[in-house]
């Protein structure tokens, strides 16, 4: 998802202002009651431009045409058809004359909107369907592969003379060239992205299994400077294969109602249309829109066949016109289904058109997705078998991206221009300019946060992040940094990393050198999925107890503004070996051989306790500790997928289930090891769905050290000390505030997609979002572990305690959506209040970029 942003993003920037839009609004009525009609399709002829009537009869949309043939029809009236002149700014005034029309004997007489479900025949039509809905479906066959021609285009939308002749674009007259008229709306188009796919999928029933055989793959356009692989990943959750016989359907990271759920007619209205004949069989118009306009739900057609068997033939839906969806100005779905000769239903196309847009009144951003399936085949087959066989649920191998023109020329399913596949020649003429090649570069650096070098395609290593360059903490003051790694053009299985720091108040070097070896070979980075690899590494950094950053480096400079002084810091030295095996299945483990070394500093002394029975008194500062440490991580996370950079993996969608366990333990005496040290850790984290009606996030964890051990091997939770909203951490816990050796926590935000904000009239128009928290954690200390009750240990740092029988548990209550990119949370403490030094209540904040 944010990697699509960004595309838009830097496309919005390439593109110029728009030129003249025209507002096209007015009212729809009843010619008999005067009462307004709800829910009537408007459009233009002969384009995809306009929408339907709200509650009150009323419509509005934007066209660039200066006058067009306007098509208005309700259910149970008469079409009205007229030319309009946009132009002339006139607001128009309807009324639609009723008529009377018969299907399968039920007779429609509408006077005006008043939906109900009860004895409504549209309502028990589609009961029927929904009981139907999986008797013709594919995945009751016991095997079955299919054919598949994918094809992906970006462009700048409306690309006509007149946005030619803006100041940037006669920069670059030779893009004329390139511009492509929409099969679709008829508009100029400019591609400046395009991906294509072929490819075989396999489908098996028992055992499961889902496989697809690609043989040939391309790309090219302005996504070139994101990962290919995290790119793949994103558009897989945004504009995704789409199936309106379950219960939800997945696009742009949401779920939407099916008009097919069994929750549908609590959800849609239903109105029973005329009869048509579609790929020559007669079939009913099926018409449904949500009850509420602002929610995750569709308007369309169903198009269902009229011989008792509920066969849906075709289906067309839009998403409603004040949707509360960020970025998508307009989205049309198709669907074609054929019948197989023993009853099968076959997808023959489908296609997603959609019109991004970041800012209302921007030109937008066209795009389209087209997939057509051919040569279905229920038998299995030697090729089927084995790719089922197979642990990926991709194979892909290395010549599918270097196939020749007359290859694809050759197996496409259908004809594509030559303009649509020369955006990588649009590209090279483009970046000849030295306007466009800096700002590309700039761009990238930005996204990314890394440098390339020597070469911008291929570069053989990466200079950054550059976020990281500088920063400050109340140990080292202000923190330079710089650092790099090497990547898969240099060597496609040998990859190092590295950075070097300095604090200019402790005047003492920091750094890391990292040396991994891959067994597989990589195309981009040593991290694309499935690593497996043997690491050599090396740490010597400062270790900010008690705070943790999953997706960001503590180095980021966005995360030097503290609430809270930032003073539990020491040093830590750490070499390590570590042997990781992802599976394709889900399932992966580390095995790490660890020398950890734990050095005091002045902000975090160690202060050993004497031993009972010691002549020694009293207490001796310690100026380090030492174990030896091997770690066993077990992770098992389905169907994971995630937006990969090069340094880390951001997931794009949290429906699958993670899993983990982790055991570390180190022996004293072995290898210079002070201590003998058991740490078991569990955690489990998964998003659940509620329909249109939101999600939860749920991130649960506990973890037990089994030992006697000083407090740097204590569990010691996460504090969060910014002002940003980050996952797994306590916005109002100081660090270090509790010890414990054994724990329960949970973090659970439940996001509700404006439920509520989108049923209060002024609200609803602001489009914001409902976000509730809830992030606790049981602790405990035994006795052992606590060094006013056991000798030996180290003293705890000032401001640290020991948990009572009471959970810590915090909770907020926040807005995102606002501007449609920043996240605002309240957030209160409930409990251990009466600690000095604590924040009981606060406000905090997050840039929150979701469709």
């Amino acid at each position: 998802m944010k990697f699509l942003l960004r595309i838009l993003f830097f496309t919005v920037c390439f593109a110029s202002p728009a030129y003249a839009q025209y507002k096209l609004e007015g009212i729809v009525t009843d010619s008999l009651t005067k009462e307004p009609l709800p829910y009537s399709s408007v459009y233009l002829k002969g384009t995809t431009e306009g929408c339907m009537t709200d509650d009150d009869g009323r419509f509005s949309f934007t066209t660039y045409r200066s006058e067009g043939k306007l098509v208005i029809s309700a259910i149970g009236y008469n079409e009205y058809s007229q030319l309009v002149h946009p132009a002339r700014g006139i607001r128009l005034s309807v009324a639609l004359s009723p008529t009377s029309y018969a299907i399968n004997e039920v007779v429609v007489k509408p006077k005006r909107e008043h939906y109900r479900k009860k004895d409504n025949p549209a309502v028990a039509f589609v009961r029927r369907m929904i009981e139907h809905r999986d008797d013709y479906s594919p995945e009751r066959c016991d095997y079955w592969q299919r054919d598949r021609y994918e094809k992906m285009t970006f462009a700048i939308n409306d690309f006509d003379s007149l946005k030619q002749q803006k100041w940037l674009y006669r920069k670059f007259k030779f893009l004329t060239d390139y511009v492509d008229t929409s099969a679709v709306t008829g508009k100029p188009l400019l591609a400046i992205s395009n991906r294509e796919l072929l490819a075989t999928d396999y489908y098996r029933r028992s055992p499961r299994s889902e496989r697809q055989r690609v043989s040939a793959r391309r790309q090219a356009g302005v996504d070139e400077m994101f990962s290919q692989q995290g790119m793949e990943q994103a558009i897989s959750v945004t504009m995704t294969d789409v199936d309106i016989f379950q219960n939800n359907i997945t696009l742009f990271t949401n779920k939407f109602v099916s008009p097919l759920s069994s929750l549908g007619p609590s959800f849609y209205k239903y109105y029973l249309m005329d009869t048509l004949s579609v790929a020559g069989k007669p079939c009913v118009d099926l018409t449904f829109v949500p009850f509420n306009s602002e929610s995750f739900g569709f308007t369309g057609h169903l198009y269902v066949m009229l011989d008792s068997t509920y066969f849906v033939r075709r289906v067309v839906m839009n998403f409603p016109q004040k949707i509360n969806l960020n970025f998508v100005d307009y989205m049309k779905l198709e669907q074609d289904f054929d019948r197989s000769e023993t009853g099968v239903r076959e997808l023959v196309h489908e296609s997603i058109t959609t019109e991004f847009k970041l800012v209302d009144n921007s030109d937008g951003i066209y795009a389209r997705r087209d997939v057509y399936y051919r040569n279905y085949g229920y038998e299995p087959t030697q090729d089927g078998l084995e790719a089922l066989g197979r642990p990926e649920k991709v194979i892909e191998p290395p010549e599918a991206s270097m196939r020749s023109e007359e290859y694809w020329d050759e197996n496409r399913q259908v004809e594509v221009s030559r303009k649509e596949t020369s955006v990588d020649k649009m590209m090279t003429q483009l970046r000849s300019y030295p306007v466009f090649f800096w700002t590309e570069k700039v761009l990238k650096v930005l996204f990314t946060g890394y440098i390339p070098a020597p070469k911008e395609k291929a570069p053989l290593f990466y200079i950054g992040m550059m976020n990281t360059t500088i920063s400050g903490n109340a140990l080292e003051g202000v923190r330079l940094r710089a650092g790099g790694m090497t990547t898969a053009w240099l060597n496609p299985h040998l990859f190092g990393r590295g950075y070097l720091a300095y604090g200019l108040r402790d005047h003492r070097f920091k750094g890391l050198a990292e040396l991994e070896y891959s067994f597989n070979r990589k195309k981009e980075y040593a991290n694309e999925f499935p690593i497996h690899s043997l690491k050599l590494r090396y740490l010597s950094d400062v270790n900010q107890y008690g705070q943790h950053y999953l997706y960001t480096s503590q180095d980021n400079v966005f995360l030097s503004l503290k609430r809270q002084k930032d003073d539990r810091i020491g040093y830590q030295r750490k070499a390590e070996l570590t042997y990781t095996n992802e599976f394709h299945s889900g399932f992966s483990f580390q095995l790490t051989t660890r020398l950890r070394e734990e050095e005091s500093s002045h902000l975090i002394p160690f202060v050993q306790m004497a031993e009972a029975g010691q002549p020694d008194e009293g207490a001796r500062p310690v100026s380090s500790l030492s174990t030896s440490e091997l770690e066993v991580k077990l992770r098992y996370a389905p169907n994971e997928k995630f937006f990969q950079t090069q340094w880390n993996r951001f997931p794009v969608s949290l429906d699958a289930p993670v899993f983990t366990l982790t055991h570390t333990l180190s022996a004293k005496g072995v290898l210079g090891s002070d201590y003998t040290y058991n740490y078991t850790e569990f955690g489990f984290q998964k998003r659940f769905w509620f329909s249109a009606f939101g999600y939860t996030d749920v991130i649960l964890k506990a973890g037990k050290v089994w030992d006697k051990v000083p407090f740097p091997l204590l569990i010691i939770p996460n504090a969060n000390l910014s002002y940003t909203i980050q996952p797994e951490s306590y916005s109002l816990m100081n660090a270090m505030e509790f010890m414990n050796d054994e724990y329960a926590s949970w973090d659970v935000t439940y996001y509700l997609n404006g439920f509520l904000f989108n049923r209060i009239p002024l609200l609803k128009k602001l489009k914001w979002r409902e976000v509730l928290s809830c992030r606790g954690l049981y602790g405990h200390l035994s006795d052992k572990n606590n060094p006013a009750l056991s000798d030996g240990l180290y003293c705890f740092p000032a401001g640290s305690h020991v948990m009572g029988h009471t959970p810590y548990v915090e909770v907020g209550v926040g807005i995102e959506n606002i501007l449609k990119v920043l996240r605002v949370d309240y957030v209160w403490r409930l409990t251990y209040r009466d600690l000095p030094g604590i924040d009981k209540s606060g406000l905090r904040i997050s840039l929150h970029v979701t469709f």
